[in-house]
C-alpha cells in the first residue's frame, strides 16, 4: 500500500491540507501500482501493457520532448484524480526515494512537465478503465548538465478515511506516482562523501556478563549531477590495531539524488566494552569505480558501571584503612599516658 496523504479537517471540514510526500521503494523501481489503480509509461499504440516501469528521457537545453501517461483503475468504481508533476528527493532518515506533494511547488524537472490544463483539476477514470494523460517536458535554456529526477502523480480526490491526531481530525487521502528520469548531456561529475560519523554505545550492567550495544551514524552526500547508487563498507580498529568489526562494502539498494544528503545508521550488537575504537565509514559506487569517501570517528568504550563498583569498593577499602590507623594510632596513645599517671600517683 502506498503512503497516505492526510487532510486536516478543522472548523473548515472541506479544508484539504496535503502534508505529505510520496514515498516509492528504494529498491529497484517496477510500475506504480497500490492495488487499485496505477500510473505508468503509457503502452505503445496497440498494446495493453508496457515494457517501461518509468520515465527515462534525454534532451539538451531548450529542447522539448513529448510522451504520455497512463492511469490505470483496477477498481469496480469510477476514480477521479487530480494529476500532476513534482521534483523528486531523497527522505533525510534512510533516504527513501520520494516524490514532494501537491502544495509543494517543483523547482527542478517537475516545473519543466506540462500536463493538460484539465488535470489540475480533476480527471475521472471508469471502473477497470485507463486514462492516457499526454505532457511535454520543456528543457530550459539554462540548464544543467546531469540527471533531474521526478515524477507523475496522480492523486485520488476521495478522502478514504478519518484518523484523530491530538485534538485535530486528519483525513486519509492516496497517491500514487511514475518516476522520472531525465538527462541533460554535458559534463559528468559523480560525487559522493561520507561525513558526520558518530557513535552511540549502551553499555551493560554487568560487564562481558552481557553484550554492549552501539549505533553507528553517518551522512551521505551526493555532491555530483549525477544519481548515485552507493554501497558502503564500515570497520573499525581497536588499540595497537587490532579489528573488531569489518563489514565489506554492500550495496544500500538506494539511489540517491544529486544535491541530496541522508542519514544512514549501522547497529552494531556486539560493541567492544573497554578499548580505544576507531571507526570508519568507506562509501563508493559500481557504476562509477573511482569514486571513494571515507571518514571516521573515535570512542572511548568504558565499563563505567563496573569501574564506578570498583570506586566505590576502593573507597570502601581506603576508609576502613584510614579508621584502622586512627584506632592504632589512639590505642598507641592510650598505651603511653598509662605510665605517666602511676608515676604520678606514687608522689
Amino acid at each position: 500500500m502506498r503512503p497516505r496523504v492526510p487532510v486536516s479537517y478543522g472548523l473548515l471540514p472541506a479544508l484539504l491540507l496535503l502534508v505529505a510526500g510520496l514515498l516509492l521503494p528504494a529498491t529497484t523501481a517496477t510500475a506504480a501500482d497500490n492495488g487499485t489503480w496505477g500510473v505508468f509509461p503509457t503502452p505503445p499504440a496497440g498494446a495493453a501493457m508496457t515494457d517501461r516501469a518509468y520515465f527515462f528521457h534525454q534532451g539538451a537545453a531548450g529542447t522539448t520532448v513529448s510522451d504520455s501517461v497512463t492511469v490505470l483503475n483496477s477498481s469496480d468504481k469510477e476514480l477521479t484524480f487530480q494529476i500532476f508533476a513534482t521534483d523528486a528527493v531523497n527522505t533525510p532518515a534512510g533516504g527513501a526515494f520520494a516524490l514532494l506533494p501537491v502544495d509543494r511547488k517543483p523547482k527542478d524537472v517537475g516545473a519543466w512537465i506540462a500536463l493538460p490544463p484539465e488535470t489540475a483539476t480533476t480527471v475521472t477514470v471508469p471502473p477497470k478503465g485507463r486514462k492516457d494523460v499526454p505532457f511535454t517536458v520543456k528543457v530550459p535554456e539554462d540548464a544543467t548538465p546531469g540527471d533531474h529526477v521526478g515524477g507523475i502523480v496522480a492523486l485520488n480526490t476521495a478522502v478514504e478515511g478519518i484518523r484523530q491526531e491530538g485534538k485535530v481530525q486528519v483525513g486519509v487521502k492516496r497517491q500514487v506516482g511514475s518516476r522520472l528520469y531525465f538527462r541533460v548531456p554535458g559534463p559528468v561529475t559523480p560525487g559522493l562523501s561520507v561525513e558526520d560519523v558518530k557513535v552511540s554505545r549502551s553499555a551493560p550492567l554487568l560487564p562481558w556478563v552481557e553484550k554492549a550495544r552501539a549505533t553507528v551514524s553517518y551522512t551521505l552526500v551526493n555532491r555530483g549531477n549525477v544519481v548515485i547508487e552507493p554501497k558502503v563498507a564500515v570497520s573499525a580498529e581497536g588499540l595497537f590495531g587490532r579489528t573488531v568489526l569489518d563489514r565489506p562494502a554492500r550495496e544500500l539498494k538506494l539511489a540517491l539524488l544529486p544535491g541530496q544528503r541522508i542519514e544512514l545508521t549501522e547497529p552494531w550488537a556486539d560493541a567492544p566494552q573497554s578499548d580505544w575504537v576507531t571507526v570508519r565509514i568507506s562509501a563508493g559506487a559500481s557504476a562509477h569505480p573511482d569514486l571513494t569517501s571515507a571518514s571516521e570517528a573515535e570512542f572511548v568504550a568504558v565499563p563505567w558501571p563496573a569501574l564506578g563498583a570498583l570506586l566505590v569498593l576502593a573507597g570502601a577499602a581506603l576508609t576502613l584503612l584510614v579508621l584502622r590507623r586512627r584506632r592504632g594510632r589512639s590505642a598507641e596513645g592510650a598505651e603511653r599516658d598509662e605510665p605517666a599517671a602511676d608515676l604520678a600517683g606514687t608522689r
